[in-house]
């Protein structure tokens, strides 16, 4: 497992290295740069600008000011965003808890709804209860996520008032406090789970056919004819063997909660990494979008390796070598 592991990290090198030269490549053959929308003589000198420009080496051939970027990444500088004028790590440390709590408050309500919805539909098979669930997961796996988004916020935050439409934290508590706490709890719930809505109804349903599925095989006969208790065999036989491939599931939903909470935050305006993102590519703020772009790549192969270590951990038929 540690052999498998570890070579798998090593095999990440040049895929970074790879991504590092395509997203460089696309970021500087985007038209202007981050001092574009500064040339205006009411604003900023042109002169100005001008040496900037030369300061920063954006007049610097492409492979010259790619190298000197990588050298500076592997060392641990990120280099100070054109935007905010601190340096990047500042700037990502900033939104990086919120983006986690979103992550984290994500996959824990997937899970548990999944589980929920999945077993019982599971359990009784063609019933008003499964039909009802199975048509709240279609629905689920129809609607994109920036329409469920919309949606939500109309109902639950302008129609109802149950969640805030966006922010992370009501202004005015104290940081560090119980009604803090309280605060950024209420505003994570409602964007947390719009971001894990289409897993919710794809696991659901997934673990509700898996239910089906094992309940007809023959080891689980056996234990009937043995006088199994009925409870025993759903919760020992037929549902442990339904939630295995569901839990390596888990590394796969590291990437899509990137990939969402792009489109999830800028929605409900949640200031996590995700719309630091689309801001950063609006104003081509070159530093915090590359190291961004390079995090997220590192995710999205980290989330691919933690997929295939919990599936032998959780199969032991499976050999990682």
């Amino acid at each position: 497992m540690l052999k498998y592991a570890f070579r798998r990290i090593l095999g990440m090198i040049p895929m970074l290295l790879l991504t590092s030269i395509i997203v460089f490549s696309l970021a500087k053959l985007m038209p202007g740069d981050s001092l574009s929308g500064e040339i205006d003589p009411r604003n900023t000198n042109p002169q100005y600008i001008a040496e900037m420009r030369e300061k920063l080496g954006y007049n610097d051939p492409m492979p010259q000011q790619y190298f000197r970027w990588v050298s500076n990444f592997i060392e641990g500088d990120f280099g100070k965003s054109t935007r905010f004028k601190i340096e990047v790590a500042d700037v990502i440390g900033e939104r990086l808890p919120n983006t986690i709590l979103l992550g984290f408050t994500s996959i824990l309500i997937t899970y548990l709804l999944a589980f929920m919805m999945g077993s019982y539909a599971g359990r009784k098979p063609y019933t008003i209860g499964d039909n009802l669930i199975g048509g709240i997961n279609y629905l689920g796996l129809s609607i994109p996520s920036f329409i469920a988004g919309v949606f939500a916020i109309y109902f639950f935050s302008f129609k109802l008032g149950w969640f805030p439409s966006n922010g992370s934290v009501d202004i005015g508590v104290t940081e560090g406090t119980f009604d803090w706490w309280l605060s950024r709890l209420h505003h994570v719930l409602l964007p947390a789970f719009v971001l894990g809505f289409l897993n919710i109804a794809s696991y659901t349903q997934f673990l509700r056919n898996d239910i089906i599925e094992n309940s007809r095989k023959d080891y689980v006969r056996t234990a009937r004819a043995k006088g199994t208790p009925e409870s025993k065999i759903y919760n020992v036989h037929i549902l442990r063997n339904s939630i295995i491939p569901l839990i390596t599931y888990l590394g796969f939903d590291i990437v899509a909660i990137i990939s969402g909470a792009i489109i999830t935050e800028t929605i409900f305006t949640y200031p996590g990494l995700g719309q630091l993102f689309l801001q950063s590519v609006g104003v081509r703020d070159y530093p915090v979008l590359l190291t961004l772009t390079m995090m997220f790549s590192f995710l999205t192969l980290f989330g691919n390796l933690i997929a295939d270590i919990l599936y032998g951990v959780v199969d032991p038929r499976i050999r990682l070598d």
